[in-house]
């Protein structure tokens, strides 16, 4: 790898992320989140995975998957 090349060039673009925001279901408190999956720092509560904008990506997606102990 050289100084001009990317450090992970399979990893997505952090301009593909989207960032939200939400009222906590719970106690109300506004939130931030990644693609509409949500989890309140203040009383705990996390949204479904299911409720996000995309979907999660596979376990083959992950580059590193090869590199996991057995």
């Amino acid at each position: 790898m050289t100084a001009d090349s990317p450090q992970q060039p399979d990893s997505p673009s952090l301009a593909a992320l989207e960032i939200t925001e939400a009222e906590c279901r719970r106690c109300g408190t506004l939130i931030a989140g990644l693609d509409g999956r949500y989890a309140c720092p203040v009383c705990g509560w996390v949204n479904h995975w299911s409720e996000g904008h995309e979907a999660l990506p596979t376990g083959s997606d992950d580059p590193d998957s090869s590199n996991r102990l057995s």
